[in-house]
């Protein structure tokens, strides 16, 4: 923090201002020491003249986002770097930090001392990786907190305090009246979350799973079978486990691969599974709930293609054909999507296997 360029340049502001860092800037400095380029600030007093003196200062862009609560952006011209800073609630830094979600992001940098105010704890709680909050009505004053809390297990690894998960599998229904927007941004970061595997289990043994995912209530339904030894959602659950690459995208069609295999169900008299046609279905059927989730047109496009042809490659290899042009044509038709399918198609036979058939 003490490096911070921008930072230090706010010092002759300070001069006539009370303010402190927090947020996410904290958290991530003290997980993984790494200064962010997002920066929430709150201040005591006359909220709208510092903003303008930061804008002023770092030559920024000074955007009202909600005039009523005293909240300001101030955006720096790489686009890149940029400051919420909004009026301490009550006015008052204690009170400030009682209203925030969790006792990690309840923890602030003085500007003006050049020192810490950890009045919840919040260090604490990142030295022993756990996710507390200070007051359950924080949770029910912005429902999206309920997914936020599971995001930051994604990000972080850290498990919940238990009264607190215990509030939040009760109340987890009141995801329900936030907008899909909002819960997108959460989707998305849970998805880049090193953790993302541990976190959608977490999520399905709290029973939270299929009211962000719909497509869970059916997929859970289908038992281990001949083509996968665990049943449909831990399958699923696997396969992201195996992805080898950072894409969140490519995660989340992991996750949706078989969406179609509930549609697609047939028992043979002799007890074998089916589920005949299950791509194509899959990759009608995503569309809808993607959609419901407000992921954008190229974003659907991408998973609905992953699930289209997630069998493609092993299809392929099992031809046992010397025949270049079926991989060429197999290449032709995926284009610059070819790596990811087969790295799905790889992560999905694997996930079929038991671990010592690995």
């Amino acid at each position: 923090m003490f490096n911070d360029e921008i930072l230090n340049k706010l010092d002759d502001i300070l001069i006539n201002h009370k303010a402190y860092l927090v947020g996410g800037y904290l958290r991530n400095y003290f997980l993984k020491n790494e200064i962010s380029k997002d920066r929430d600030i709150v201040v005591i007093d006359n909220c709208l003249e510092f903003s303008k003196e930061v804008a002023n200062k770092l030559d920024g862009t000074l955007i009202e986002l909600d005039k009523e609560n005293q909240i300001y952006r101030v955006v720096l011209k790489d686009k890149e770097n940029f400051f919420d800073i909004a009026l301490a609630l009550e006015n008052d830094i204690l009170a400030d930090a009682k209203r925030r979600d969790f006792t990690i992001n309840s923890i602030f940098y003085d500007l003006n001392k050049k020192e810490l105010f950890d009045p919840l704890n919040g260090l604490n709680d990142i030295k022993n990786k756990i996710l507390r909050t200070f007051d359950f009505k924080n949770m029910l004053e912005d429902s999206l907190r309920f997914l936020r809390l599971y995001r930051f297990m994604a990000q972080t690894g850290f498990e919940v305090e238990e009264n607190l998960n215990n509030f939040v599998k009760e109340n987890f229904y009141k995801i329900n009246s936030t907008a899909k927007e909002r819960i997108n941004y959460e989707i998305m970061h849970m998805f880049e979350g090193e953790y993302i595997v541990q976190t959608l289990n977490k999520m399905y043994e709290d029973g939270v799973l299929e009211l962000v995912f719909p497509f869970v209530k059916e997929i859970k339904k289908i038992p281990p079978n001949s083509h996968h030894h665990l049943d449909l959602i831990h399958h699923s659950i696997e396969t992201v486990k195996n992805i080898r690459t950072n894409s969140p995208l490519l995660k989340i069609a992991a996750f949706y691969h078989d969406i179609g295999k509930p549609s697609t169900w047939t028992i043979e008299p002799v007890g074998r599974h089916r589920f005949i046609g299950h791509d194509i279905k899959g990759a009608e059927i995503v569309k809808k709930e993607l959609e419901d989730l407000k992921f954008s047109n190229k974003q659907i496009s991408y998973i609905s293609k992953m699930v289209r042809y997630h069998i493609y490659p092993a299809s392929l290899i099992q031809c046992n054909t010397e025949d270049k042009k079926a991989f060429a044509r197999f290449i032709r038709k995926l284009g610059d999507d070819t790596v990811d399918i087969i790295e799905l198609s790889r992560a999905d036979r694997l996930s079929a296997l038991r671990s010592e058939e690995h």
